[in-house]
């Protein structure tokens, strides 16, 4: 198993670190779904190759991340010198070079292992800044031991509530020297085809936590808990969570819960719905949790149930809903809880090793993006997972959550976007004024161009993929097809069942798309799609209302040159 080249650029980033003479603690940043326990295997691999008797222990906090980190390694090293040390998993090695560890058995045995050389620490946000917890007692006591043990934390969200960035002062780890959770580098990972989109929407049921108050940076369990284990709340989200997914083919559904109790009540109103579902919480016995777990991961239930259990070390790629009734003030256990939808459930015959190949294989797949059903209003409070609001110091604020809501589809989408990436409404720049400001700074050094003037750009098409959408006012259903061009998406539809001009537009469509006789159903176009070609390039009439309009498509490259290069065009013209 060969890394990646973002994997690469991640194990060699902590090489280079300490090559340039750092001697601190360093963090690598990167988002769930991509692959750090490769990454860690394959540091450990090439440490151990190179530096022969060295001595580490990996730290996490669950026995699903133990598992996975340690199968990881043995899949690219067979014969690694590695154990593992986790009550829960039933085994305690100590004599290998290598071994796995959860923080709960090993935290007390440090003498056991006498000279450490290095520790890494998966999920390693969790480690607090107070000196009397279970892994800054484990580590001190291993420094005393070696003073120069090193120790490396892989985590998604390298900040805290109530302290902000785990680098700051006073924090375990001293320098980022890898960091792939900006907005740009997520944004990269999705246009690759490396993560899947998510599409939080608005819902109609919001839980109501006035009065609720807050400890330790997050609401108080008890008071949350009454304020959302109610019937009514429970009842009403879960009818529109059907809704949803019967209305957009969700099968697969992980739902976050604020208790146990609650979690419960949620399983029981599935059921009463119809809909299958178990439970997965901290008063089960581990065989039961296991077991619920193995028959969602085998596809015998619809919806798993939680509270505090999956929101790290679960990878089920398939999970196409999360459904959200637990609110929180941690962006930490936000990003981690959203992190569950990401992963990418490739369909099977594409290409892989290309971005084109892994963009066709999610847009072709049974998850062509996860939606997300956010009951507790966690998008408007602590943001998208490119860019949640990181938590300050205490005693120094917050920021704001950088999301907006659509008017038209009631998809929440980063506010820097002005284009709705579900319904493609456009949304104008908004005009801000500085107090003070002087009569020069009101006068544009340009001329501003006339609103009803046509802006025309043309976009390199990345990816083009349909849906059958329903029939408005008794018009016939029609495939609605999206073009993804970078991060903007067009829409267009095929109007195949329709009459009039929507059929002649459909046809042409289809003639120049295909080149084969024209399909008389929507059943028969979705059985031939793959006669379609994807078209290279779009001229787009970007500024045209209420939704940008294709003005051409073009299949042979000819409009390559006019790429990143706006056009004004006169009424008329091209129209």
């Amino acid at each position: 198993m060969k890394p990646r080249d973002y994997q690469e650029y991640a194990i060699n980033s902590v090489f280079n670190y300490f090559a340039e003479g750092n001697t601190g603690n360093p963090v690598v940043c990167m988002p769930t779904g991509t692959g750090k326990s490769l990454v860690s295997a394959e540091f450990i691999r090439r440490v151990c190759t190179q530096w022969p008797g060295q001595r580490i222990i990996l730290l996490t906090h669950v026995k699903e991340l133990i598992e996975q980190n340690y199968d990881k390694l043995m899949q690219i090293w067979a014969t690694a010198p590695a154990g593992i040390y986790s009550a829960g998993i039933g085994r305690k090695e100590t004599m290998f070079n290598v071994t796995y560890a959860g923080i709960q058995s090993i935290h007390r045995v440090a003498h056991l292992f006498g000279h450490v050389d290095l520790i890494i620490v998966d999920e390693c946000h969790l480690i607090p800044n107070k000196s009397n917890t279970m892994y800054r007692k484990f580590i001190d006591l291993l420094m005393r031991v070696n003073p120069n043990l090193k120790v490396i934390g892989l985590t998604a969200t390298a900040f805290r509530v109530g302290t902000g960035m785990i680098t700051d002062k006073d924090g375990f780890f001293d320098d980022i020297c890898c960091d792939m959770c900006t907005l740009e580098a997520f944004n990269w990972f999705l246009t690759q085809g490396y993560l899947c989109e998510l599409v939080p929407k608005s819902t109609e049921v919001q839980i109501d936590l006035t009065g609720v108050g807050t400890s330790q940076g997050d609401f108080k369990q008890g008071e949350l808990q009454r304020a959302t284990d109610r019937e009514e709340i429970t009842r009403a989200a879960i009818g529109e969570t059907i809704a949803y997914a019967e209305n957009e083919n969700r099968k697969h559904w992980l739902i976050f819960g604020t208790g146990v109790d609650h979690v419960e009540h949620i399983v029981s109103e599935l059921n009463e719905w119809g809909v299958t579902a178990v439970a997965v919480h901290s008063k089960m016995s581990t065989a039961q949790r296991d077991a619920n777990i193995e028959a969602f991961m085998r596809g015998e239930v619809t919806a798993l149930v939680n509270n505090g259990v999956l929101t790290t070390g679960f990878d089920a790629p398939f999970v196409d809903l999360l459904v959200i009734l637990r609110a929180t003030k941690s962006p930490g256990l936000w990003v981690q809880i959203l992190g569950r939808g990401t992963r990418p459930f490739y369909a099977e015959g594409y290409d892989l090793s290309t971005q084109q190949g892994r963009l066709d294989a999610i847009a072709y797949s049974e998850k062509p993006n996860c939606l997300v059903l956010d009951f507790a209003g966690n998008t408007k409070r602590l943001g998208p997972i490119n860019d949640p609001v990181i938590p300050k110091a205490k005693g120094k604020g917050g920021g704001e959550a950088p999301v907006r809501e659509c008017d038209k589809c009631h998809t929440m989408f980063h506010a820097s976007l002005r284009v709705c990436p579900t319904c493609g409404h456009e949304y104008p720049p908004e005009i801000k004024f500085k107090a003070g400001a002087s009569s020069d700074a009101l006068i544009a050094k340009k001329r501003k161009k006339k609103d009803d003037e046509p802006i025309v750009q043309t976009f390199k098409v990345d990816l083009l993929t349909y849906k059958i959408r329903k029939g408005r006012m008794g018009k016939p259903d029609y495939i609605e097809m999206t073009y993804q061009c970078g991060l903007r998406r067009f829409k267009q539809p095929l109007c195949l069942e329709h009459e009039g001009y929507a059929l002649k537009m459909a046809k042409d469509w289809w003639r120049e798309a295909a080149r084969t006789d024209v399909p008389e159903t929507l059943g028969e176009a979705t059985e031939r799609w793959h006669e379609c070609e994807t078209p290279k390039y779009l001229r787009v009439w970007t500024n045209r209302k209420p939704y940008p309009e294709i003005k051409r498509i073009d299949y042979t490259g000819e409009l390559a040159g006019e790429v990143g290069i706006p056009n004004i065009l006169k009424r008329g013209e091209n129209e």
